[in-house]
């Protein structure tokens, strides 16, 4: 008789869940594309659904590019699962330690649009203007690389110090702008997470158009917060009618 242990099984539930948020992943990507949040550049990630401390995020590719099967299981060192030595986002660090720091996120999505990059170079903070946006709160912190890592970094979130760093600025808020790069928006779903980053830039838009017209009335904090008990309608409305447009 062998002396080794048998490999345990996998649970066909187990399967089907790291499939259904691969599903996901996909879509998450096409429709940030289709919104202009992401274009080459950009990524989302899932945490996985059986291994809690790991994430799922595909391979360094361009997002409209990515299918099920370019999604890799990462590890809580942002490093892949099995070495296929295939290239990874050099910002995986943004995914990983969010996802050690903060246990109620269950996906990230990183980005570069440009409404929102304009609000983290000036002193006016980015704030809810709409219902749909209660998400952000009093506004969203503003990350400064200068103070991490001084004059002359290249703002890349490439390392565990500079994610960690970032984590500490993001604290317990649902968007967190990086100066002269881009914003990280979070969820409880990935659906939550892409709500979030597009309405996020709908939100920057509306506020950049506004402030042109005159005193800008933004939601209270009570608004943002009541209007937030809401999103979990506002998101499955709008996940289900993104879904079948990038469908077709």
């Amino acid at each position: 008789m062998s002396s080794k242990h048998p490999t345990p099984e996998i649970l066909a539930s187990d399967v089907a869940a790291i499939a259904a948020v691969n599903e996901d992943l996909v879509t998450a990507n096409k429709l940030l594309v289709q919104f202009g949040i992401v274009d080459a550049f950009g990524h989302v990630s899932a945490r996985h659904p059986v291994n809690p401390s790991h994430f799922l995020m595909s391979k360094r590719m361009a997002p409209a590019q990515v299918t099920v099967d370019d999604i890799r299981e990462h590890g809580s060192d942002g490093q892949l699962v099995v070495n296929t030595g295939e290239p990874l986002f050099l910002e995986r660090f943004i995914h990983s330690e969010i996802y050690a720091a903060r246990s109620d996120i269950h996906a990230v999505v990183h980005s570069h649009s440009s409404s929102i990059i304009a609000f983290g170079i000036v002193d006016l903070p980015l704030k809810p203007v709409c219902q749909m946006c209660g998400f952000l709160g009093t506004g969203a912190p503003v990350f400064e690389m200068r103070e991490t890592e001084g004059d002359d970094s290249d703002l890349m979130i490439n390392s565990s110090k500079r994610g960690k760093a970032l984590v500490n600025v993001l604290a317990d808020q649902n968007v967190v702008l990086m100066r002269g790069h881009g914003s990280t928006a979070v969820g409880q779903t990935i659906a939550r997470a892409v709500y979030r980053a597009i309405y996020t830039e709908t939100n920057a838009k509306i506020q950049s158009h506004a402030t042109t017209l005159g005193k800008v009335n933004y939601l209270t904090e009570g608004e943002a917060a009541t209007a937030e008990k809401l999103a979990g309608l506002q998101v499955e409305r709008t996940w289900n009618f993104w879904k079948e447009q990038v469908a077709q």
